[in-house]
């Protein structure tokens, strides 16, 4: 059970603050069961109730500063996702969203900038389905980073180059 005060990922809504855990006074609400009042970071008048056993939305823990850390260590070696046909694309997308794991978030991003590039290669536009799978999963991994390590979320794609370019081998020829 998460505390007042915690910052848990609420699946698509992205990072919440818990700002309270009561019972509702509502009809047709069992007045012992309890809920989580989460607050979306990016919303300051948002709210979101949800039952504390809630298990059919993903409910967990912002990362640590030393998950984050790890899991830009692990970036380069994290593969992208291959996708038989277009049909099942965006059912892999949403799969992978609603996970709320860093590392499928990674896996999207890197798997939409490279469709990206093999596109404008050829002269055409990223689609607006992978446009908007890029800015979810980018927004959720940089807001949950920004927040594990303490910086800016602006700021987070080039610490993140940064810091892979910093620990990678140089290759002797």
């Amino acid at each position: 059970m998460y505390e007042v005060g915690d910052l848990i990922v609420y699946g698509r809504t992205g990072i919440c603050e818990v700002t309270e855990i009561t019972t509702l006074k509502m009809d047709g609400v069992p007045k012992d069961k309890l809920y989580y009042i989460l607050r979306p970071v990016r919303e300051k008048h948002g709210k979101v109730f949800t039952p504390v056993d809630n298990e059919k939305i993903v409910m967990r823990k912002v990362i640590s500063k030393e998950e984050a850390e790890e899991l830009i260590r692990e970036i380069p070696q994290i593969e992208g996702l291959w996708i038989g046909s277009e049909k099942q694309r965006e059912e892999k997308y949403k799969e992978c969203m609603k996970s709320c794991k860093c590392a499928e978030w990674v896996r999207i991003i890197k798997t939409l900038y490279q469709r990206k590039m093999s596109r404008l290669k050829q002269g055409k536009k990223i689609t607006a389905t992978d446009e908007r799978y890029l800015r979810m999963a980018e927004g959720n991994l940089y807001s949950e980073l920004s927040i594990a390590l303490g910086i800016p979320e602006s700021g987070m794609e080039a610490y993140i180059t940064n810091q892979i370019n910093e620990t990678e081998e140089p290759v002797l020829c």
